[in-house]
């Protein structure tokens, strides 16, 4: 066959075709893309938001979408009746003349509510403020103390470590100041010129007593910290180009990574009549992780400690009693692999420690335990069964009964499906409050007789409704979001699709986002957003306009998006999330590409053989991961700040998951390690003051790289933080799947 016919078919098969080839990737699915949110605002009304009750009344206060914008509303369970919650228009006015913006009222941006009918107040945060609307004049005003709470924030997580030595604290009785003076305890009464009373001399620079302290309830006892510090890991950033000057600058933050020393504290209980110390046993609190602070009982008797060993493998309640100073272990969780401390650990002390309720996964699932808190012994199991609890809402010491919610409980439904239950604390008579096939959120009221519901799925329009918090039962109906015009728009609805795991056992649950102009005859190439964090699971559950970090957008531009959670995991069983353990390079993969080989066997139109993975932080490690760990299945991969060696990034994370000490098995996990192995295309994403993740992490994959001689693209964007790369980002990012997926030379910007 001569070259000409040859090309002759090619173009014949090109032109058959139609628009199964050229129209994707083009301008006008760009400008889709880009005009999909204004497109779509306003679309879905009935939507509810931000539930609070006020004050100790049976009225609720929330926000609705309507057509024209939203709309703050109170509704009242009693008398069954909704009205604004205050005069829109005159808000609007009064709130742009106090911040000099000009504020829309049926777009009022209020967040952060409190509303109270006694004070007759609402507060609110607006334009990074906090202020307070008089109810009775109408009459707004900064409020200055909530604008300094919004302003200082959280505060930067690196510091969680650092101690105090310049704190006083005072007696319950006020007799009595404690304070730290040349790293030792010192107390003196407040009143009076009696001398200062030095309780400790064995204070010193490498090993002081920190002044955070905890009084006795009686004001007889006292209970401090002997610190053994730590070595400080200072983090380097250079900001490149600030705002203020033309120089650049140096930023440092402290930024402890997996192996490095950590802080030793010993509790030590002093009497202060008898001048008597005595410290708690070191070896029941060695190599410590962390150490939290003493929590007095009501009676003084005695304080607790918890005490989590490094490794996550060992988490204990210790008691030290405040009499003869002997300590010992209340609860003993232990694991094989790893205890899930920051997410799923619940404690609360009944009767003042004489009873203990508490979580744990040592059945294989996340459930309620009953602790005899004087003996220390399990009296029963409160929850049980192939379920988990997910947050206890409300314990009733009278009653003796739980609020709780859990997922997985219900046969047919979602796992990972939110519902609200009551339990008595023998693990007798369990209720459902909820228990539509959705996703519940619940706000109880004060008295946790009522609630307002929320619920929906991605594939359900959502309802809010007020039910009995006893019964379950729907007292009154409060809104029904309307998707009629949104659907109007071309929207299409996530798809919620569920095949077996690597095992061909474990049901694997995802979504599929198709783009508004879908059409069947066509071949889409399949990009996965990626976030496989073992700390939760990911894919939404409940009703979204537009589901996350743009993966609607992407669509638009002539793709299959799906999110899938894989094993690994969190919110099913311990050993469904135990394979991240020790092999964060796992990320779920078996169970994500049998889950995408299934979608493709039912839906031809998923084309395999262009499969691409976006992500950031966790999931830009796991994106890398994909082509570096798997290139027969991804093609095309972009890796926004990714934690690409567990070595490099926080401490707190990754020893959570990839244990302590640190051994061979974080280099198998590292795409530095890895990076040799690199094929199919790889854009890099990282901002130059990201101090959630060391920049450095990014840079020393590009060095790899580098030095493997290997072909990647990469963005380094001056002054963000930690992010995906804000907008320029987003272009970028959908312009090399366009690129390097459909073939098709992106448009120029």
């Amino acid at each position: 066959m001569n070259r000409s016919i040859l090309s002759l078919i090619v173009f014949l098969t090109v032109a058959l075709s139609g628009s199964n080839v050229l129209a994707q990737g083009t301008k006008e699915d760009y400008n889709r893309a880009n005009n999909l949110r204004e497109l779509i605002k306003g679309k879905t009304p009935g939507l509810t938001s931000n539930p609070i009750w006020i004050d100790s009344t049976h009225q609720a206060f929330y926000c609705v979408t309507t057509e024209k914008g939203k709309q703050f509303v109170i509704a009242d369970c009693s008398q069954q009746k909704k009205r604004p919650a205050f005069d829109h228009q005159r808000l609007a006015q009064q709130l742009s003349a106090s911040s000099g913006v000009q504020v829309d009222a049926e777009n009022l941006p209020l967040t952060q509510f409190s509303y109270s009918i006694e004070r007759k107040r609402l507060t609110f945060a607006a334009y990074e403020k906090g202020w307070d609307l008089d109810l009775s004049s109408g009459k707004v005003e900064e409020n200055k103390e909530f604008t300094a709470r919004l302003q200082n924030g959280r505060g930067y997580w690196g510091k969680r470590f650092k101690g105090a030595q310049d704190r006083k604290t005072f007696s319950p009785d006020s007799q009595w100041v404690a304070y730290i003076k040349n790293y030792n305890v010192y107390i003196q009464r407040r009143k009076g010129n009696d001398k200062e009373v030095q309780l400790s001399f064995d204070g010193s620079a490498g090993e002081y007593y920190d002044a955070w302290m905890a009084w006795s309830p009686d004001s007889k006892k006292l209970a401090a910290m002997k610190v053994r510090k730590n070595e400080d890991h200072t983090l380097y950033l250079i900001e490149s180009s600030p705002d203020e000057q033309l120089q650049p600058k140096l930023q440092t933050r402290d930024y402890l990574k997996p192996g490095d020393a950590l802080p030793q504290r010993t509790p030590t209980l002093f009497i202060v009549e008898e001048k008597k110390v005595m410290a708690m046993p070191a070896s029941l609190v060695e190599n410590q992780y962390d150490l939290s602070f003493p929590a007095w009982r009501k009676d003084s008797r005695s304080f607790t400690v918890e005490y989590n060993q490094r490794g996550h493998q060992r988490y204990q309640i210790i008691e030290m009693d405040a009499q003869t100073g002997v300590a010992r272990v209340l609860v003993n969780e232990q694991s094989k692999t790893f205890i899930d401390y920051s997410g799923k650990k619940y404690r609360y002390d009944v009767a003042d420690g004489k009873e203990i309720i508490w979580t744990s996964e040592r059945d294989g699932w996340n459930h309620l335990y009953l602790y005899d808190g004087l003996s220390g012994k399990i009296k029963n199991q409160i929850t049980k069964g192939e379920w988990v609890v997910r947050k206890v809402v409300h314990v009733d010491e009278k009653t003796r009964q739980i609020i709780f919610a859990a997922s997985g409980r219900e046969k047919g439904q979602d796992p990972y499906l939110i519902q609200y239950y009551r339990i008595n604390f023998d693990g007798t008579e369990l209720k459902a409050l909820t228990n539509e096939n959705a996703n519940h959120d619940a706000s109880f009221s004060p008295d946790h007789k009522l609630l307002v519901d929320q619920y929906s799925r991605v594939d359900l329009a959502p309802v809010t409704c007020i039910r009995d918090a006893v019964t379950g039962k729907v007292l009154m109906d409060l809104e029904r979001a309307d998707i009629r015009p949104l659907i109007a728009t071309g929207w299409k609805m996530p798809e919620v699709f569920t095949s077996k795991g690597r095992d061909g056992e474990t049901d694997i649950w995802g979504i599929i986002v198709r783009p508004t102009n879908f059409d069947p005859d066509k071949r889409y190439p399949v990009i996965e957003y990626i976030y496989a964090g073992p700390h939760s699971s990911f894919v939404p559950k409940s009703f979204q306009t537009l589901v996350p970090y743009g993966a609607q957008e992407l669509a638009e531009l002539g793709f299959i998006v799906v999110q899938i959670d894989g094993m690994g995991t969190s919110n099913r069983s311990k050993a469904f999330h135990d394979v991240c353990w020790k092999n964060l390079k796992d990320a779920g993969f078996p169970d994500r590409i049998a889950w995408m080989r299934a979608a493709a066997k039912k839906y031809p139109y998923l084309d395999l053989s262009r499969v691409g993975v976006y992500g950031t932080s966790a999931g830009g490690q796991s994106s890398a991961g994909a082509l570096l760990f798997h290139p027969e299945f991804y093609k095309v991969a972009v890796s926004s700040c990714g934690c690409h060696d567990n070595r490099m990034d926080k401490m707190w994370w990754n020893e959570q998951w990839m244990g302590y000490p640190i051994g061979p098995h974080y280099a198998e996990s590292s795409n530095v390690e890895n990076a040799y192995r690199l094929q199919g295309k790889l854009m890099l994403i990282v901002g130059e003051l990201d101090d959630n993740v060391d920049p450095s992490s990014t840079l020393q994959v590009v060095n790899a790289l580098i030095k493997a001689n290997k072909n990647f693209d990469f963005l380094m964007v001056p002054g963000m933080g930690h992010s995906s790369g804000g907008d320029f980002g987003e272009h970028k990012r959908r312009d090399y799947f366009v690129k390097h997926l459909l073939g098709v030379e992106p448009p120029a910007w």
